[in-house]
């Protein structure tokens, strides 16, 4: 059965046996390629599925108690071949509840007794559900299982209280709300691991399937509510002139004054009545979230995004006009990093309709929504809300498992942020800025845990390792890989890995198989070289060997990633030569490699130059002629 295994999953591409079976797979991986969910040619496979809901909810935010409570009905397909008799029911803001496990000690602010559980149907059938003893995943067993390929209605009413101390969700203020995660829902049932039930302790971050959503919110009068998805009725909820600047700003580049401050203040910006009902759909997307104030301002414009068909992505800011400096340029920023992003890096038109920054605590992204904290450094602040944008296409346009594999977003976005801030702030800016705070801590902490091997599961590596495994080190590969390839191959490669797992869930061997397609290359040295092994960045020049015309300069890799590096020649009359080489160099030997250089000019010294990949030791990067 292995020999045939082998042979079934080797697939040639461009004349490169592109084999995943070189690099270490878990049981459970294996055993999706061998079921014929996933395929060697990147793409998924021929039985590859994966389950979906529609939700239809009806929300509800009382300003005063500070409870949001709604009813939702979820119309959930079992498309894969497994019979489920249990549901698998997420609620992540039951992390504010004191039972539940945390990843760090919190105050009493953080504290709420968590969700409330009202009542809870399938397909009519009322169950007894008590929800008290629930953690961030509760499991109700089905009275009827359902069966592959079938459906059930599930409703469920609900209420909890929003947290008075904010985390990525919370309240920012007593006024100001941001409301993501805020509804229970059916967890992932995936091919690889069945039903995610993970708990969530505030470090790792989410998994959830691509579902349809129409969702209304009722909000008191003067509160105005931002979500993710299409605003259905300005006109129910807004003043007639507010809804017309809304739409103006749709449709040009200017940035338009939505709501003012004095505006908030007279309330001249939504209808009075009691509460208004806010509406909004969305499909085919990971998850729906929300926020409402009732003094943010409100700044909005346009970009367009896809030149081919002349589309454009709303850019919106809410923000406190007291508190909230940066954000005062947060619509300027955001239509730069929409059209930036869509024609560059990478060079995939955004996909929603919208984006909106809402001044918050989180420096956190979630879909067509980021929650930001005021920084008073209008640099960093314009760095952050690049990252949470970036963001929209790993997690969201690719379905990444967070929880799991953190590097397959964190580290797209952090090389996203670099190279966007390279084109905003320029290269010498941009490589400050990404070494003193993604590299530096990480290279000169010798400690065990900056050393785990990337593909570790990333909600079971401890704090630091976490960190740098999922922002710095797996970005670092990222622009390696880009190094390497060059910009056109490169990206070739990225569309491909994108194109074949947009609007669903890859894991790091489809990555792995679909670089390897796109490039044509059999690329699995590379990865083995940055995802399984103990390395870390550190080279040597040990010794330099002149001959007649040329002097062969031998470089050692101390710390072992295959790694770009520039060879530095200073001459005896002042002037310099570089010599690039890309991580190629290091496939045939990943411990040393030789490097010539050609010239018959006097030789004063030779140094290595690592850019971004700072040096563990870089004493022992200099070479000084005798």
């Amino acid at each position: 059965m292995k020999k045939l295994f082998s042979i079934a999953i080797l697939v040639c591409l461009g004349g490169h046996l592109a084999s995943a079976q070189e690099l270490y797979m878990p049981r459970n991986i294996k055993a999706a390629y061998a079921k014929g969910t996933r395929s060697m040619s990147g793409k998924p496979g021929a039985n590859y599925w994966q389950n979906h809901g529609k939700y239809n909810m009806d929300i509800k935010v009382d300003a005063e108690t500070k409870v949001v409570s709604g009813k939702e009905e979820i119309l959930y397909s079992n498309n894969s071949s497994d019979t489920l008799k249990t549901l698998a029911i997420r609620f992540v803001n039951n992390l504010h509840k004191p039972t539940s496990p945390r990843g760090g000690a919190v105050s009493e602010d953080f504290l709420s007794t968590g969700l409330n559980i009202i009542s809870f149907s399938v397909d009519g059938e009322t169950y007894k559900i008590d929800s008290k003893n629930w953690g961030t995943v509760g499991n109700v067993k089905l009275n009827k299982p359902l069966l592959p390929k079938s459906k059930i209605t599930v409703k469920i009413e609900w209420d909890y209280p929003l947290s008075k101390e904010s985390g990525r969700e919370g309240q920012i203020d007593p006024n100001s709300f941001f409301v993501a995660y805020s509804y229970p829902r059916i967890s992932v049932f995936d091919d690889y691991n069945g039903w995610d039930r993970i708990p969530h302790t505030d470090r790792a971050e989410f998994y959830n399937d691509f579902n349809d959503y129409e969702f209304s919110i009722k909000a008191p009068k003067n509160y105005v509510v931002y979500a993710t998805g299409d605003f259905l009725n300005p006109d129910e909820v807004l003043q007639p002139e507010i809804s017309a600047r809304l739409k103006k700003s749709y449709n040009g580049d200017e940035i338009i004054h939505i709501a003012t401050e004095q505006e908030m203040k007279d309330g001249k910006v939504t209808l009075q009545k009691d509460w208004n009902t806010w509406k909004f759909a969305v499909k085919h997307i990971t998850d729906v979230t929300f926020a409402l104030s009732n003094h943010y301002v409100w700044d909005g414009a346009s970009v367009i995004v896809d030149k081919k068909i002349n589309r454009r992505a709303s850019a919106q800011a809410a923000y406190n006009p007291t508190t909230g400096k940066d954000f005062i340029n947060s619509v300027k920023y955001n239509l730069n990093a929409l059209d930036w992003f869509s024609n560059n890096w990478p060079g995939i038109p955004y996909p929603y309709v919208k984006t909106i920054a809402f001044q918050g605590f989180a420096d956190m992204e979630y879909p067509m929504m980021v929650n930001d904290s005021q920084f008073g450094d209008p640099v960093f602040a314009q760095l952050v809300q690049d990252h949470e944008v970036a963001h929209t296409y790993f997690p969201f346009y690719m379905g990444i498992n967070e929880t799991r594999y953190a590097y397959m977003d964190e580290g797209w976005a952090t090389t996203f942020e670099y190279l966007i801030g390279i084109a905003e702030h320029g290269k010498e800016a941009a490589d400050k800025f990404y070494k003193t705070f993604r590299v530096n801590k990480y290279i000169n902490d010798k400690s065990t845990e900056e050393d785990q091997p990337v593909i570790s599961m990333s909600d079971q590596v401890s704090g630091s390792g976490y960190g740098n495994n999922s922002y710095g080190k797996a970005s670092l590969s990222y622009l390696a890989l880009k190094d390497m390839l060059g910009d056109d191959l490169f990206k070739k490669a990225l569309h491909t890995y994108m194109s074949n797992w947009n609007g669903k869930h890859p894991i790091p061997w489809d990555y792995f198989n679909s670089m390897n397609a796109g490039s044509g290359q059999n690329l699995n040295w590379f990865f083995q070289n940055w995802f399984f092994t103990n390395n870390y960045l550190d080279l040597a020049i040990t010794k330099v060997t002149p001959a007649k015309g040329k002097s062969t300069v031998t470089v050692k890799n101390v710390g072992g990633f295959a790694i770009p590096f520039d060879v530095v020649v200073t001459y005896t009359d002042g002037k310099t030569e570089t010599i690039h080489k890309t991580p190629a160099v290091w496939k045939a030997n990943q411990k040393e490699v030789n490097v010539t250089i050609n010239t018959a000019k006097k030789v004063n010294s030779i140094s290595l130059d690592n850019g971004i990949y700072v040096d563990a030791t870089p004493a022992d990067n200099i070479y000084k002629v005798k």
